[in-house]
């Protein structure tokens, strides 16, 4: 016997089905969802572009429910009545501020709703204002602000031409007197000393040449550290008696430090003396038996009385030991005829090699 299958059952059942998942997926997304539901009405004072039924409803950022119902406003065609379906649980107050916001990529509107304190009356849900302008859209807010800017600019049109006309005469007189303005920013800026620094003069102290056969020679083996100085003579410029600066030595700068300058040219000296048996630099190289410790006192120009220039130096002759073994003053002066760089150094080279042919017969006599 040939079973025959209940084709209209069958498809009966599959319909039915198919009408039941749709129906739960309307009211899930628009009726109220899992839990109980309380609806509100909400009220726009202005367009709602793109909001849907089903847009999503937020509550401080989470999403708690959904727009049921869009319309209208019989009374007044620029307002917008909607219905919002929330969980009952979210705390909606009677002032909560409503608003439209629009997420993602693709600019998709929800309404928002945030804070409040008021607590509604039992009884029917209370009607939510949304902010004017809540359904300004990005696009739509900068379009009303360049609307607003351009009616600004056409309401002072003549102001500003007069503006840029004035800037006009203005760049044109600059352009006319650029020599004149280059002229006064430069007298500005050596006034105030900026600009390019002057280019500094370098002299040298000259060591003696003509000392003498070297009657007798260093029986042990010196060194000569830098000379001590206050912290004044711790410069290249040249030094004068009364203080300060002589404008006519502004450039001018000895070839190194005074102390460094002293020393060199005393070892250099000592050379020039007996090369054989000259002084060592300092006195770690070589373990020197002796060594000619010298403090600069005067390095200077004198202007009071009779112009002339000073050397003075306190020489010190120690051992190993640190013992001192000789010690003596050596001073000297050279009469200065005129007051300028090219003189001074003369004086100074004529000066130092008194005081150098002192140190060396004395230092050869002690050592």
């Amino acid at each position: 016997m040939e079973t025959r299958a209940p084709y209209v059952l069958i498809g009966s059942f599959v319909l039915a089905a198919i009408l039941a998942v749709f129906g739960f997926v309307y009211w899930l997304n628009n009726t109220g969802g899992i839990g109980p539901r309380t609806s509100y009405h909400v009220q726009f004072q202005g367009p709602v572009p793109g909001l849907l039924v089903g847009a999503g409803v937020l509550f401080n950022g989470i999403r708690v429910g959904e727009v049921t119902q869009l319309g209208l406003a019989p009374d007044n065609p620029r307002f917008v009545n909607a219905t919002i379906s929330v969980a009952s649980t979210t705390p909606v107050r009677a002032d909560s501020r409503v608003g439209l916001d629009f997420q993602g990529l693709t600019g998709v509107p929800v309404v928002t709703l945030e804070g409040g304190i008021i607590v509604a009356k039992a009884g029917e849900p209370p009607t939510l204002i949304a902010e004017a302008g809540a359904g300004q859209s990005m696009t739509q807010a900068a379009r009303d602000a360049l609307r607003r800017v351009d009616t600004v600019l056409e309401d002072n049109s003549g102001p500003l031409k007069d503006t840029i006309a004035n800037l006009k005469t203005f760049s044109d007189g600059l352009a006319r007197n650029t020599g004149k303005i280059d002229g006064i920013l430069a007298g500005l800026e050596k006034m105030t000393g900026g600009g390019t620094p002057a280019q500094k003069v370098t002299f040298d102290l000259r060591t003696p040449q003509n000392l003498g056969p070297a009657g007798k020679t260093l029986s042990a083996s010196l060194a000569i550290p830098e000379p001590t100085a206050v912290a004044m003579l711790q410069t290249q410029r040249m030094l004068f008696a009364t203080g300060g600066d002589n404008p006519g030595f502004a450039d001018f700068l000895w070839a190194d430090s005074i102390p460094k300058l002293v020393q060199a040219r005393l070892i250099d000296s000592f050379e020039n003396y007996d090369i054989a048996h000259a002084p060592l630099r300092t006195a770690d190289l070589g373990q020197a038996d002796y060594q000619l410790l010298i403090d600069i006192r005067r390095f200077r120009i004198a202007t009071e009385g009779e112009t002339r220039v000073e050397i003075g130096l306190s020489a010190r002759i120690v051992d190993k030991n640190g013992k001192v073994i000789a010690s003596r003053l050596v001073e000297t002066s050279e009469k200065l005829d005129k007051v300028e760089p090219v003189a001074a150094v003369a004086a100074f080279d004529m000066a130092f090699t008194r005081i150098a042919k002192e140190l060396i017969g004395w230092t050869v006599q002690a050592v």
